[in-house]
Order: C-alpha cells, then structure tokens, then sequence
C-alpha cells in the first residue's frame, strides 16, 4: 500500500436522514399554521407537501380528509374569477394527489381516489378511481387504497424490487 493511499480514508456517506426530524417539525408546524390561521380543514395523519399551495378565500373552503398525502407543488384553490365567488374543495379519505397537480375551485374528490402527477381537475371525481391528464379523466374506477392512497400491491412491489436477488 502506498503512502498516499494510506493517507486517504474513506468518508462516511452522509444522507438528508438526519434532517429527517427536522423536516417532520416542520410539516407539523406548517399544518398547525394552514389550520388556525389559513382555516384550511385538515384530518388526521395528513402527509402534506411543504412546497404544495392551498389557497382558500375564505376559512373552511379547503377540507383534505384522514389518511391523504399531497404531494410536492400541487396547488387547491377555492376562488373562482368566473363566477366571483368562494367554491369549496373537498378532498376525501385515504387519497392521494399527485405531485404537480392542480384542484380547480368546487371540485369534490372523494374517498381512496389517486390523482396522478401534473393532474388538472375541473370536475368532481367519484370514490375508488384513479384520474390523470389535463383536464383530469378517469382511468380506472373500483379500486382499493390503504392509507395515503397506497395500492395494496405496492409494498409487495416495492419489496420485490429492493430485495431482489442478484
């Protein structure tokens, strides 16, 4: 072994799971905020982007139910330039909205549905389906969603692939 060599150790990789903690304070204090002061209805275990936008006009017009993520730069608003006026949003149990996506004013989503990413919806979208596309159309209805609009077949999936044998 050369000199140099031995003067070169390795460094420990370092990852973002330490600022893991310090995310979460902040998702709980952003939440607490969009709650008392924004009048933003949020449920229980709420996985809410940082960077995603809620816009109501007035308090309660935005109403996201348990269990629902939304992901990354997903703008809901609730004003309506058209017509001038407030039209609520209401976002189900057990949903998840895709990263990108936009909920125009009065559009109801309902329980276990998936909006996928870059998703514009204009109109209401009926429980157990999955939507995508500008303006959002609906791909598959009757489907299954455990918490956060997870498909039952993902965590097998996800364990087939990072498991997998060589």
């Amino acid at each position: 072994m050369s000199r140099d060599a031995r003067l070169v150790a390795p460094t420990p990789v370092k990852t973002l799971h330490r600022f893991t903690s310090l995310r979460r304070f902040l998702i709980r204090a952003r939440n607490g905020w969009l709650r008392r002061r924004v009048g933003v209805e949020l449920g229980s275990n709420i996985n809410l982007s940082l960077s995603a936008r809620l816009r109501p006009a007035r308090r309660g017009s935005i109403v996201v139910g348990d269990d629902t993520l939304i992901a990354f730069k997903t703008l809901i608003y609730t004003w309506d330039d058209l017509a001038r006026r407030d039209r609520p949003v209401s976002i189900g149990r057990r949903c998840f909205i895709g990263g990108g996506s936009t909920i125009l004013p009065g559009v109801s989503i309902g329980d276990g549905c998936i909006v996928g990413a870059g998703a514009v919806v204009f109109e209401n979208v009926p429980a157990g389906s999955i939507v995508a596309g500008n303006p959002a159309r609906v791909l598959k209805s009757g489907v299954e969603v455990l918490e956060h609009g997870r498909l039952p077949e993902a965590d097998a999936t996800a364990h087939r692939l990072w498991h997998a044998e060589d």
